[in-house]
Protein backbone atom coordinates (compact mmCIF):
# COMPACT_ATOMS: atom_id res chain seq x y z
CA UNK A 1 0.00 0.00 0.00
CA UNK A 2 1.02 3.76 -1.02
CA UNK A 3 3.24 5.58 1.65
CA UNK A 4 2.07 9.28 2.19
CA UNK A 5 4.77 12.13 3.22
CA UNK A 6 3.17 15.19 3.62
CA UNK A 7 6.25 18.05 4.22
CA UNK A 8 8.74 15.96 1.86
CA UNK A 9 11.66 18.45 3.68
CA UNK A 10 14.72 17.75 5.24
CA UNK A 11 13.79 14.84 7.11
CA UNK A 12 10.89 13.82 5.06
CA UNK A 13 12.84 13.29 1.84
CA UNK A 14 15.42 11.10 3.87
CA UNK A 15 12.42 8.82 5.26
CA UNK A 16 10.97 8.97 1.51
CA UNK A 17 13.61 7.88 -0.15
CA UNK A 18 14.27 4.87 1.81
CA UNK A 19 10.75 3.93 1.49
CA UNK A 20 11.39 4.58 -1.99
CA UNK A 21 14.40 1.92 -1.69
CA UNK A 22 12.34 -0.71 -0.09
CA UNK A 23 10.25 -0.92 -3.31
CA UNK A 24 7.43 1.36 -1.62
CA UNK A 25 5.22 3.22 -3.71
CA UNK A 26 5.85 6.82 -2.00
CA UNK A 27 3.52 9.51 -2.63
CA UNK A 28 5.01 13.07 -1.45
CA UNK A 29 3.08 16.17 -0.63
CA UNK A 30 5.44 19.74 -1.74
CA UNK A 31 3.79 23.21 -2.50
CA UNK A 32 6.12 23.93 -5.31
CA UNK A 33 5.37 22.81 -8.80
CA UNK A 34 9.17 22.93 -9.45
CA UNK A 35 9.76 20.88 -6.92
CA UNK A 36 7.65 18.60 -7.44
CA UNK A 37 8.70 17.83 -11.00
CA UNK A 38 12.54 16.94 -9.49
CA UNK A 39 10.86 14.46 -7.12
CA UNK A 40 9.16 13.40 -10.16
CA UNK A 41 12.46 12.57 -11.84
CA UNK A 42 13.62 10.41 -8.74
CA UNK A 43 10.48 8.03 -8.68
CA UNK A 44 8.24 9.66 -6.26
CA UNK A 45 4.52 10.10 -7.39
CA UNK A 46 4.00 14.01 -6.26
CA UNK A 47 1.09 15.92 -5.19
CA UNK A 48 1.20 19.84 -5.27
CA UNK A 49 -0.90 20.90 -2.19
CA UNK A 50 -0.37 23.55 0.87
CA UNK A 51 -1.71 22.20 4.34
CA UNK A 52 -2.97 25.53 4.83
CA UNK A 53 -5.19 24.78 1.74
CA UNK A 54 -8.15 22.43 2.34
CA UNK A 55 -8.78 22.33 -0.98
CA UNK A 56 -5.84 21.51 -2.45
CA UNK A 57 -5.81 18.59 -0.19
CA UNK A 58 -8.60 16.84 -1.61
CA UNK A 59 -6.87 15.10 -4.09
CA UNK A 60 -4.67 13.08 -1.31
CA UNK A 61 -4.74 9.17 -2.00
CA UNK A 62 -5.38 6.18 0.27
CA UNK A 63 -2.16 5.52 2.21
CA UNK A 64 -1.76 2.98 5.13
CA UNK A 65 1.57 5.09 6.44
CA UNK A 66 1.20 8.42 6.71
CA UNK A 67 4.63 10.46 7.50
CA UNK A 68 3.15 14.36 8.43
CA UNK A 69 6.76 16.35 8.64
CA UNK A 70 5.49 19.81 7.68
CA UNK A 71 7.99 22.85 8.78
CA UNK A 72 7.16 26.09 9.31
CA UNK A 73 9.02 28.62 6.64
CA UNK A 74 9.49 31.68 8.25
CA UNK A 75 9.01 33.72 4.74
CA UNK A 76 5.36 32.01 4.40
CA UNK A 77 2.24 34.65 4.14
CA UNK A 78 0.98 31.84 6.57
CA UNK A 79 0.82 32.37 10.72
CA UNK A 80 2.30 29.63 12.54
CA UNK A 81 -0.34 28.51 13.88
CA UNK A 82 -2.37 28.55 10.15
CA UNK A 83 0.27 26.09 9.06
CA UNK A 84 0.89 23.95 12.32
CA UNK A 85 -1.92 23.86 13.81
CA UNK A 86 -4.93 24.74 11.25
CA UNK A 87 -2.46 22.86 8.60
CA UNK A 88 -2.76 19.49 10.34
CA UNK A 89 -6.03 19.96 10.95
CA UNK A 90 -6.72 20.43 7.09
CA UNK A 91 -4.76 17.28 6.85
CA UNK A 92 -6.59 15.19 9.37
CA UNK A 93 -9.85 16.17 7.63
CA UNK A 94 -8.55 15.04 4.14
CA UNK A 95 -7.27 11.53 5.21
CA UNK A 96 -8.88 8.33 4.34
CA UNK A 97 -10.25 5.89 7.10
CA UNK A 98 -7.92 2.92 5.75
CA UNK A 99 -4.50 5.23 7.78
CA UNK A 100 -3.16 2.36 9.84
CA UNK A 101 -0.15 4.47 11.13
CA UNK A 102 0.34 8.24 11.25
CA UNK A 103 3.79 9.05 12.35
CA UNK A 104 3.91 13.09 13.50
CA UNK A 105 7.27 14.75 13.70
CA UNK A 106 7.08 17.59 16.64
CA UNK A 107 9.90 18.84 18.93
CA UNK A 108 11.05 18.64 22.22
CA UNK A 109 10.62 22.18 22.26
CA UNK A 110 6.98 21.42 23.24
CA UNK A 111 8.30 20.88 26.73
CA UNK A 112 9.65 24.05 27.77
CA UNK A 113 12.45 24.44 30.61
CA UNK A 114 13.09 21.71 32.69
CA UNK A 115 16.46 23.86 34.66
CA UNK A 116 19.03 21.56 33.12
CA UNK A 117 17.26 18.67 34.24
CA UNK A 118 16.88 14.79 32.41
CA UNK A 119 13.18 14.48 30.69
CA UNK A 120 11.55 11.69 29.42
CA UNK A 121 8.00 10.76 27.65
CA UNK A 122 6.13 11.08 30.98
CA UNK A 123 7.57 15.18 31.66
CA UNK A 124 5.10 18.13 31.68
CA UNK A 125 4.81 20.23 29.05
CA UNK A 126 4.85 24.12 29.62
CA UNK A 127 6.73 25.87 26.70
CA UNK A 128 7.53 29.31 26.93
CA UNK A 129 7.94 29.96 23.03
CA UNK A 130 4.90 30.28 19.95
CA UNK A 131 6.99 27.39 18.15
CA UNK A 132 6.43 25.21 21.04
CA UNK A 133 2.47 26.04 21.98
CA UNK A 134 1.40 25.66 18.61
CA UNK A 135 3.57 22.11 18.52
CA UNK A 136 2.09 21.24 21.82
CA UNK A 137 -1.66 22.20 20.48
CA UNK A 138 -0.84 20.22 17.34
CA UNK A 139 0.07 17.29 19.58
CA UNK A 140 -3.37 17.87 21.45
CA UNK A 141 -5.52 18.09 18.31
CA UNK A 142 -4.21 14.80 16.59
CA UNK A 143 -4.70 12.63 20.06
CA UNK A 144 -8.30 13.93 20.10
CA UNK A 145 -9.30 13.09 16.83
CA UNK A 146 -10.48 9.51 15.22
CA UNK A 147 -6.89 8.49 14.32
CA UNK A 148 -5.54 9.62 17.49
CA UNK A 149 -4.69 6.01 18.63
CA UNK A 150 -3.41 4.92 15.07
CA UNK A 151 -0.06 8.21 15.88
CA UNK A 152 2.69 8.17 17.11
CA UNK A 153 4.53 11.31 18.06
CA UNK A 154 8.41 11.76 17.70
CA UNK A 155 8.94 14.52 19.38
CA UNK A 156 12.45 15.68 17.83
CA UNK A 157 16.14 16.85 19.38
CA UNK A 158 17.39 19.88 17.04
CA UNK A 159 17.99 18.72 13.80
CA UNK A 160 21.32 18.42 12.12
CA UNK A 161 23.73 17.03 9.23
CA UNK A 162 24.59 17.01 5.77
CA UNK A 163 23.42 20.06 4.48
CA UNK A 164 22.26 21.64 8.00
CA UNK A 165 25.11 23.20 10.13
CA UNK A 166 23.95 26.21 12.38
CA UNK A 167 26.11 29.40 11.90
CA UNK A 168 28.15 27.97 9.98
CA UNK A 169 28.67 30.94 7.71
CA UNK A 170 29.61 33.07 10.34
CA UNK A 171 32.08 30.73 11.59
CA UNK A 172 34.55 30.54 8.66
CA UNK A 173 34.16 33.91 8.61
CA UNK A 174 35.54 34.70 12.07
CA UNK A 175 32.20 36.86 13.25
CA UNK A 176 31.59 36.75 16.77
CA UNK A 177 28.69 33.90 17.64
CA UNK A 178 25.73 34.93 19.81
CA UNK A 179 25.28 31.61 22.18
CA UNK A 180 23.89 30.61 25.15
CA UNK A 181 26.57 29.82 27.79
CA UNK A 182 25.46 27.05 30.56
CA UNK A 183 22.22 26.10 28.55
CA UNK A 184 21.49 22.41 27.13
CA UNK A 185 21.18 21.91 23.35
CA UNK A 186 20.09 18.17 22.54
CA UNK A 187 20.47 17.24 18.60
CA UNK A 188 19.55 14.33 16.59
CA UNK A 189 21.40 13.15 13.09
CA UNK A 190 18.94 13.54 10.22
CA UNK A 191 19.96 10.31 9.37
CA UNK A 192 18.88 8.43 12.70
CA UNK A 193 16.27 10.36 12.86
CA UNK A 194 15.05 8.75 9.79
CA UNK A 195 15.64 5.52 11.28
CA UNK A 196 13.67 6.14 14.02
CA UNK A 197 10.80 6.97 11.76
CA UNK A 198 10.98 4.00 10.31
CA UNK A 199 11.26 1.70 13.39
CA UNK A 200 7.90 3.30 14.45
CA UNK A 201 5.88 2.60 10.97
CA UNK A 202 7.69 -1.21 11.39
CA UNK A 203 6.44 -1.50 14.94
CA UNK A 204 3.21 -3.29 15.36
CA UNK A 205 1.90 -1.91 18.20
CA UNK A 206 4.10 1.25 19.57
CA UNK A 207 3.63 3.52 22.23
CA UNK A 208 2.07 6.84 21.31
CA UNK A 209 4.91 9.46 22.01
CA UNK A 210 8.70 9.05 21.62
CA UNK A 211 11.72 11.28 21.93
CA UNK A 212 14.22 11.15 19.40
CA UNK A 213 17.48 12.85 20.61
CA UNK A 214 21.10 11.15 20.64
CA UNK A 215 20.86 11.16 24.63
CA UNK A 216 24.16 13.44 24.97
CA UNK A 217 23.68 16.65 25.55
CA UNK A 218 26.14 19.45 25.08
CA UNK A 219 26.39 23.04 25.46
CA UNK A 220 26.00 25.26 22.68
CA UNK A 221 28.86 26.74 23.02
CA UNK A 222 31.13 23.29 23.18
CA UNK A 223 29.34 22.47 19.62
CA UNK A 224 30.46 25.26 17.76
CA UNK A 225 33.84 25.04 19.21
CA UNK A 226 34.20 21.07 18.55
CA UNK A 227 32.98 22.46 14.91
CA UNK A 228 35.46 24.81 14.00
CA UNK A 229 38.17 22.54 15.81
CA UNK A 230 36.80 20.07 12.53
CA UNK A 231 37.03 21.90 10.22
CA UNK A 232 40.34 23.26 10.94
CA UNK A 233 38.85 27.20 11.58
CA UNK A 234 40.30 29.15 14.86
CA UNK A 235 38.01 28.73 17.99
CA UNK A 236 35.36 30.84 17.89
CA UNK A 237 34.55 34.06 19.90
CA UNK A 238 31.10 33.80 21.59
CA UNK A 239 28.89 36.33 23.13
CA UNK A 240 25.76 36.39 24.98
CA UNK A 241 22.63 36.31 22.76
CA UNK A 242 20.84 39.69 22.70
CA UNK A 243 17.36 39.83 24.79
CA UNK A 244 14.18 38.54 22.69
CA UNK A 245 16.71 37.25 19.81
CA UNK A 246 16.61 33.76 18.70
CA UNK A 247 19.34 32.43 20.70
CA UNK A 248 18.13 34.03 23.56
CA UNK A 249 15.07 31.86 23.34
CA UNK A 250 16.33 28.70 22.86
CA UNK A 251 18.39 29.16 26.58
CA UNK A 252 14.64 29.00 27.67
CA UNK A 253 14.28 25.24 26.73
CA UNK A 254 16.87 24.44 29.18
CA UNK A 255 16.50 20.46 29.84
CA UNK A 256 18.74 17.08 29.05
CA UNK A 257 16.74 14.79 26.81
CA UNK A 258 16.22 11.20 27.59
CA UNK A 259 16.68 8.81 24.51
CA UNK A 260 15.86 5.25 26.59
CA UNK A 261 12.30 4.69 25.43
CA UNK A 262 13.61 5.15 21.95
CA UNK A 263 16.11 3.00 22.15
CA UNK A 264 14.94 0.33 23.80
CA UNK A 265 11.70 0.00 22.72
CA UNK A 266 12.34 1.25 18.41
CA UNK A 267 15.80 -0.51 19.22
CA UNK A 268 17.37 2.39 17.25
CA UNK A 269 21.19 1.76 16.57
CA UNK A 270 22.29 5.24 16.77
CA UNK A 271 24.92 5.72 13.64
CA UNK A 272 25.86 9.11 15.21
CA UNK A 273 25.62 8.66 19.24
CA UNK A 274 27.33 12.07 19.66
CA UNK A 275 27.05 15.44 18.23
CA UNK A 276 31.38 14.69 17.56
CA UNK A 277 30.55 11.50 15.33
CA UNK A 278 27.68 13.43 13.46
CA UNK A 279 30.18 16.83 13.25
CA UNK A 280 33.17 14.15 12.25
CA UNK A 281 30.45 12.91 9.03
CA UNK A 282 29.54 16.22 7.93
CA UNK A 283 33.14 17.61 8.08
CA UNK A 284 34.66 14.84 6.18
CA UNK A 285 32.48 15.36 3.18
CA UNK A 286 33.04 19.51 3.29
CA UNK A 287 36.45 18.67 3.09
CA UNK A 288 36.33 16.24 0.37
CA UNK A 289 33.86 18.93 -1.55
CA UNK A 290 36.70 21.35 -0.73
CA UNK A 291 34.20 23.73 1.13
CA UNK A 292 35.91 23.50 5.02
CA UNK A 293 37.61 27.04 6.00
Amino acid sequence: MTKLVIGCGYLGHRVARKWLQQGESVVVVTRSDERAEALRVEGFQPVVADVSDPESLKCLPEARTVLHSVGYDRRAAASRRAVVVDGLRNVLDSLSQVVDRLVFISSTGVMGCHRGSWVDETAFCEPQREAGRCGLEAEKLLQAHRLGRRTVILRLAGLYGSGRLPKLADLRAGHPLAAPDGAHLNLIHVEDAAEAVLAVERMATPPDLYLVSDGCPTGHRAFYSEMARQLGLPSPIFTDPVPGSRGAAAALGNKRVDNGRMLGELQVELQFPSFREGLAAICSELRDSGETG
